[in-house]
């Protein structure tokens, strides 16, 4: 019955596109870095990979629920969406007044924004990626020990309604890439794979990690707060929760 009930899960989630959106993408060359979950000496490596330039937005994703309507609001899976999906959109196809088409897309799931990026021929970036990606300012692509950086991207996180801004609204890093920080939280592929509850961390239970969190496993790096925010708030999601201020962006190998 389990394996049934797998399968048959797995079948619903299977995506037929039908929308394309040809985006600018940034070339992010090959690195390594400590991400805050690692010791003090064991570095990550990240190879060559492309990366949306600009979160995906409301007009993007309307584009796609119109050609795809199984992911339109009334039509989504309860378990591939909660019932806060898209609760900001007036309607099915009609965004409203209150909703700039150029802000990011949020109150989106895990899994519609991989059912999103799959349609592009893309994929959601890793969360090594989006860290490695994330840790370069406007000159450097490694700020990781830059301490006014990092105090400028917790205060982002303090804004309200930052998601209301249309993207392009922050900074171009060293990347290329706009809006890493002080616009929306964004969805990774591998979004719960680190961070874990005390309760959890002796449990033999595999989803343990879909929980919410106090503590980082073998933090290396205390003091970066604004890497700790992330890692905190990705382990207190399930992929089917739909959130005001979470979005994300495509990338591709």
């Amino acid at each position: 019955m389990i394996k049934l009930q797998f399968f048959t899960i797995c079948f619903l989630a299977q995506v037929v596109c039908f929308s394309q959106v040809q985006v600018p993408m940034e070339e992010i060359r090959k690195g390594e870095f400590i991400p805050l979950y690692g010791s003090d000496t064991i570095s990550v490596v990240v190879d060559d990979f492309l990366l949306d330039t600009y979160p995906v937005t409301n007009q993007q994703y309307l584009d796609f629920v119109q050609k795809n309507p199984k992911w339109k609001k009334s039509k989504v899976i309860k378990l591939f969406a909660e019932a806060s999906y898209l609760s900001q959109w007036e309607n099915d196809t009609t965004l409203g007044n209150l909703v700039n088409p150029l802000s990011p897309v949020t109150s989106v799931s895990w899994f519609s924004a991989k059912a999103y990026c799959r349609c592009q021929g893309k994929r959601l970036p890793t969360m090594n990626e989006w860290e490695y990606v994330a840790m370069a300012n406007q000159t450097d692509r490694n700020a990781q020990k830059d301490s006014l950086f990092n105090q400028k991207i917790t205060s982002g996180y303090e804004s309200p309604k930052t998601y209301r801004r249309s993207v392009g609204s922050t900074f171009r890093n060293y990347w290329g890439v706009w809006d890493m920080h002080g616009l929306i939280w964004e969805w990774t592929s591998d979004f719960n794979s680190v961070i874990i509850s005390g309760e959890s961390r002796n449990s033999k239970n595999a989803d343990g990690q879909l929980f919410c969190a106090g503590a980082s496993v073998g933090a290396s790096d205390l003091m970066n707060y604004a890497a700790f925010m992330r890692y905190a708030f990705r382990s207190s999601v399930k992929a089917n929760y739909c959130i005001l201020n979470l979005g994300f962006r495509c990338a591709k190998d």
